[in-house]
Parts: C-alpha cells; structure tokens; sequence
C-alpha cells in the first residue's frame, strides 16, 4: 500500500515512503526515513467552538453558497458558508424549497467543500429528512457529513426539534438550528409570513429559541423576525443569533449571495443588493452576442494558428 496509518495513537496521521514524488503542506520527516502527514493540517477552517464563542462579539459574517465556483470567491471574507435549502429556489426554479432531496444537498454541498479552504460550512438538512424521528435525523446527517465533508447541519424548527437537535449534538454532529419564519413549514404558515409583529406570538417564539440553545445547537438563524423581538431573543439566549430579514443586534447576519449580487429580479425587502451583477450579465450577454453576430468574435487572439514548419 502507498499510504497506511502512521500509529494507532495517530489514526489522522498517513505515511508516505521516502523518495516517492509528493510536494503537500503538512509533510515533515520522521527519524524511520518516513513522512508523516496530518490530513487535519492540510486546511485550517473556523470552526464550531470559535462561532460559539462569537456571541457578543464581533459579527459573525456568512453568505449562502452552492458551487464551488463562487463559494471560492467568498471564502476568504465569511466566518460561514450556508449550503442552503434555498438552491431549489435560487438553482432550481421551484418555487418554495419543499422539492428539495437529499441528494442535491450532499452533491452542492461537496462542491462548496471542495472550492473552500477557510469557511466553515454547514448544510441544510432539507424538508423530510429530519422530522420523523432523531434517528432518521441522525442516519441521514450522518451522510451529509461523511459524503459532502461539511462540518455542520442546520434543521428549522424549534420546542418541535429540540429532542432531535440533542440527539445529534450528542452524537458528535453540530447543529445549527432555524426559528422565526421557517420556509419548509410554509404550508401551514400559509406563505412567506413575517414571525412575530404581534407581541402575542412573542412568548411561543422565545420559547422555541430557549429549547434550541438549551438541547444544544451552536448556532440559531433567526428569520422574517419583528426586529425587536429579534433583539430580544439575542439577549436572552447566550448561543449566536444569525439574523436574516431580523435585526442588526443579532451575533451575525447571512443573506442568500444571489440576493446580494442584485441577481435576484424581485429580491426581499431585508436585502441590501452590494452589486448589480444581473445587469451586468445581461449587459455582457448582450455584447456577447452582437460580437458574434458581426463576426468581430472570435478574434485572432482568440484563435490557434498552425505550427512553424522547421
């Protein structure tokens, strides 16, 4: 075998034979004419323990992300990326995230895995997954983990999850947990509601994040929230609150990254758009194709001429 455990005390550690061709961070050389390889030193990400101890301090930055490819743009300026259930929407067209398997989850979030290096990334567990049972939650989370590389799921729910939010957390799967508006129950909230404008419905809120922090998810997303109750609730709990539509004394903030480059046509009112690159797309299209048209593309820089005869 090319590779094989370094020790029993080290089962992270891989070897490789002297003399064998392999350049790679994390390498030094043993006194048995060896190389030992930490495979958790090859990539240093943020991790569950420092968004934690993140409350009250500095704001905790994330975006949402679904392919590698723009997940590696943003790597280097969010404390975590969200491979969110939002992509049957945002990727897919459909037109809530119902339809959504746990299929797609597992392949769009390897991809962000593979394009990132510093993010930590946490995948949505999607609608059906999860609620029958937390052993159900459990088996299923554990695929999220092992096939994407990911490091934590999120579930939406609250007093109604937290017995499965505890059994993960348990079991050595980080949770991040959803309350305030929670697109997959949608269809009993009877559409895209904002939670909490009514102080009547504060208490059934405030007890939803009390029993997601105390069953023991790192993290809470605080969704489609009156803005004071948002504040409130992030005084209350001591895990960080990641608000989105909720409100600026929240530990963080996260938008869907389509919404924040302007490529969303009709994009919520708690969105801010930090580009304009739907017109910009368009724009280029546009250009693209009467370049094509007058035959001004494709150029002689971007063609191959035939080789030198010598």
């Amino acid at each position: 075998m090319f590779c094989k455990p370094f020790s029993p005390r080290h089962p992270a550690a891989v070897v490789i034979p002297l003399g064998r061709p392999y350049v790679g961070a994390g390498f030094e050389a043993t006194r048995k004419g060896m190389i030992r390889m930490s495979v958790q030193s090859a990539i240093k990400r943020i991790t569950v323990p420092e968004i934690r101890a993140r409350k009250g301090a500095q704001p905790i930055v994330s975006l949402t992300a679904y392919h590698a490819h723009t997940a590696r743009y943003i790597d280097p300026y969010v404390d975590f990326l969200l491979v969110g259930d939002s992509l049957g929407m945002v990727m897919y067209g459909m037109e809530t995230t119902l339809g959504v398997t746990l299929d797609m989850m597992i392949a769009h979030g390897a991809a962000v895995v593979r394009g990132t290096e510093r993010a930590l990334v946490v995948v949505d567990m999607p609608f059906g997954s999860y609620e029958e049972s937390p052993e159900i939650a459990f088996r299923n989370a554990c695929r999220v983990i092992k096939e994407t590389g990911c490091t934590a799921v999120k579930v939406e729910g609250g007093t109604r999850i937290a017995e499965t939010i505890r059994y993960l957390s348990l079991r050595g799967i980080p949770v991040m947990a959803h309350i305030g508006l929670t697109p997959q129950n949608i269809q009993v909230m009877g559409g895209f509601k904002t939670q909490g404008r009514e102080e009547s419905e504060w208490a059934a809120i405030e007890a939803d994040a009390a029993a997601v922090a105390e069953a023991g998810a790192f993290a809470v997303v605080l969704e489609g929230m009156a803005e004071p109750l948002a504040a409130r609730i992030t005084d209350q709990i001591d895990i960080p609150t990641i608000g989105i539509g909720a409100s600026p004394h929240c530990d963080g903030q996260i938008l869907v990254l389509e919404d924040m480059l302007g490529l969303s046509p009709k994009p919520p009112k708690f969105v801010r758009e930090f580009a304009t690159l739907g017109a910009q797309i368009a724009g280029a299209a546009e250009a693209y194709a009467r370049a094509v048209r007058d035959r001004s593309f494709p150029g002689v820089e971007n063609t191959y001429g035939m080789k030198k005869v010598k």
